[in-house]
């Protein structure tokens, strides 16, 4: 619905530059005509036969020189331009006073009275080619030899830096709002992931299988996350955000719905990977749409936005789903139907509520009304020039993240949330073995337990008001030396101010300390240590990897999503033996191991990091 609201206030916009800019020029008349003599004209009629000529040097030179013979006073309805820039200003997603039938009425083309002016004719311009030229944010240029046929084409752009229609422009609230949409959508796919492992038991008794077994039905879902995110970018940047974040959420429901249905244990494991798969699309696109709403000092604070919010699906799925298992009520399927129920509603407010944000669509849609209002079919959107198939853009998306194997940062930011990962999903199981087993309390109440991770994810926030400080500093200092932007490693200080550290020592914490003599307090403080840690190493290595890799940070995100979450997947089936066979204390000790070997790694690349950029054949070489 707010797509295409925004598609008609684009419109509304477009003419009401057409009429601004054309005051200023006073090269054309714009007609109004009356809304049954508006025919839409075709981009094949009424060829003008100086069209698509190539101006001489020397008449661009002597036509500089001239003044310009006006025609008839520009006489368009100054009401409908009031409209266009009262809905562009408009701070939410389309209030009912900003929204009412008059202002959404269609938009006609308007007929362009042809007055060759000196100008014009010297020029070779017809007067529909000089709109091209007048237009703010059009650049007309020849096309190229990969952009099929000869010819003038005018490029659409934003309107200058503060063009109303750029997402980056809207309101902080609007802003803030869609963020939280998209976050809504990444919890409800994550809390997926981590429900199912509440009915472990329940679940494996009624399809006679292990509990190992069961466990599968989280794990291929995480393989699914991974395989999922090669195609969901290419998807999003043919079809634009809002059509493939609503498109997989329903198809998503479809999947958790048939889980739920599930006969036996293979269905299960079949409908499951199918949802992951599906829902792997918040996590790749989150980055871009980012991106697209904020720039660079903004993602400071508008990441870990999402990032919070985002991230607390598989760490409060288990505090959902606690009592679903035990429940002599209702059965364990509950966990799907809870998820489906999630799921619609999201999909209720995003259809509802969320705006389009992918730019180079909203230009096409701009070129589209263009190319309506003018009857001109040489405007066109940078995006719609070159004739990218979808096929093309996912046999980029495919094999380029694989050659990311070769670059040191990605592969060691990897390397960092692939075990970050392994832990969250292994607790998943093994808070059985640290809490219900050690101090005898319920199932039910061992998964409440994760509201201490989650208070632990929360706390991170406290992190981002000294953060930004230090990032606003940074970009002044860059400025002051005449760069535009900061070094990406400003972005690894949300791992540098406690986050690394803290995984190791929560995890040392939690193995020692889980004894039934030591209060359960104990582990449940490590908990939220652990919390802290996760999200902290999340947010830096994502903003890290985006500054630093900027046109490749897609590619490089592809390869952290489909490494870490295929991995992760695997290890989840074999949590059980894990914990089983080498007991809580040393199972927490040889993660914390791990971990440990992995601490330096935000240090050394703040320390050395512009060198191995340098050196790199994909990220940014900038240094200031």
């Amino acid at each position: 619905m707010q797509s295409y609201l925004q598609f008609r206030r684009i419109g509304l916009a477009a003419q009401a530059q057409i009429q601004r800019d054309l005051e200023k020029a006073q090269l054309v008349t714009i007609k109004p005509q009356p809304a049954e003599n508006l025919v839409p004209r075709s981009s094949s009629s009424e060829k003008d036969p100086h069209e698509g000529e190539e101006p001489r040097e020397e008449d661009d030179k002597a036509s500089s020189d001239k003044d310009i013979e006006s025609g008839d006073q520009v006489n368009e309805n100054e009401n409908q331009v009031e409209k266009a820039e009262s809905l562009d200003s408009s701070p939410a997603h389309g209030s009912s006073a900003s929204t009412n039938s008059s202002d959404l009425a269609e938009i006609q083309p308007v007929e362009i009275e042809r007055h060759h002016t000196a100008t014009t004719v010297q020029t070779q311009y017809t007067a529909r080619a000089a709109l091209g030229h007048t237009l703010t944010g059009i650049h007309a240029r020849d096309r190229q030899t990969h952009e099929g046929a000869g010819g003038k084409v005018f490029v659409v752009g934003w309107e200058g830096e503060l063009d109303p229609t750029w997402p980056r422009n809207w309101s902080h609230f609007k802003r803030t709002g869609v963020t939280l949409q998209i976050s809504a959508i990444a919890f409800v796919v994550t809390a997926a992931s981590a429900i199912d492992s509440t009915i472990l038991p329940q679940a494996a008794e009624e399809f006679g299988v292990s509990e190992v077994v069961e466990s599968l039905a989280t794990g291929i879902y995480l393989v699914g996350f991974g395989l999922g995110s090669l195609i969901a970018g290419p998807f999003s940047e043919t079809f634009g955000r809002n059509a493939v974040y609503m498109g997989s959420l329903f198809i998503f429901m479809i999947w958790i719905m048939a889980s739920g249905l599930a006969p036996n244990i293979g269905a299960q494991i079949a409908f499951r990977f199918l949802a992951g798969f599906c829902a792997s699309t918040p996590l790749v696109c989150s980055g871009g749409s980012i991106s697209d709403l904020y720039n660079p000092l903004e993602k400071t604070y508008g990441f870990p936005l999402y990032a919070l919010s985002a991230f607390i699906g598989p760490i409060l799925a288990p505090v959902i789903g606690s009592y679903i298992g035990p429940s002599s009520a209702i059965s364990w399927r509950w966990t799907e139907w809870v998820c489906l129920i999630m799921a619609g509603l999201v999909l209720v407010i995003c259809i509802a509520a969320m705006p389009e944000t992918y730019g180079p669509l909203l230009l096409t849609w701009k070129a589209a009304h263009l190319r309506q209002i003018t009857g001109d079919d040489r405007f066109r959107a940078e995006h719609e020039i070159v004739d990218s198939t979808l096929f093309s853009r996912l046999k980029v998306a495919m094999t380029r993240p694989f050659l990311m194997l070769t670059e040191p940062i990605v592969m060691s930011m990897t390397l960092y949330l692939t075990v970050v990962y392994i832990v969250l999903f292994t607790f998943l199981d093994g808070y059985t073995y640290i809490f219900q087993e050690t101090y005898g309390i319920s199932q039910g109440l061992t998964n409440v337990i994760f509201v201490a991770m989650f208070l632990g994810v929360l706390s991170v926030g406290f992190l981002i008001p000294p953060i930004y400080r230090m990032t606003v500093n940074e970009l002044e200092r860059a400025r002051t030396k005449g760069e535009k932007m900061f070094n990406p490693e400003v972005r690894l200080w949300f791992c540098m101010l406690g986050a690394a550290p803290a995984i190791p020592i929560s995890l040392f914490w939690m193995g020692w300390t889980a004894y039934p003599n030591i209060s359960i307090w104990s582990p449940i403080i490590a908990s939220f240590v652990f919390g802290f840690g996760i999200t902290g190493i999340f947010i830096t290595a994502y903003m890290y990897i985006i500054d630093s890799y900027e046109v490749y940070s897609a590619s490089a995100l592809t390869f952290v999503s489909l490494v870490r979450y295929v991995v992760a997947g695997g290890m989840t089936v074999v949590g059980i033996p894990f914990y089983e066979n080498l007991g809580t204390h040393y199972t927490c000790t040889i993660l914390a191991c791990i971990s440990t070997l992995l601490v330096p790694i935000p240090y050394i690349f703040y320390k050395y990091g512009y060198i191995i950029r340098r050196n790199s054949k994909y990220a940014v070489s900038r240094e200031v």
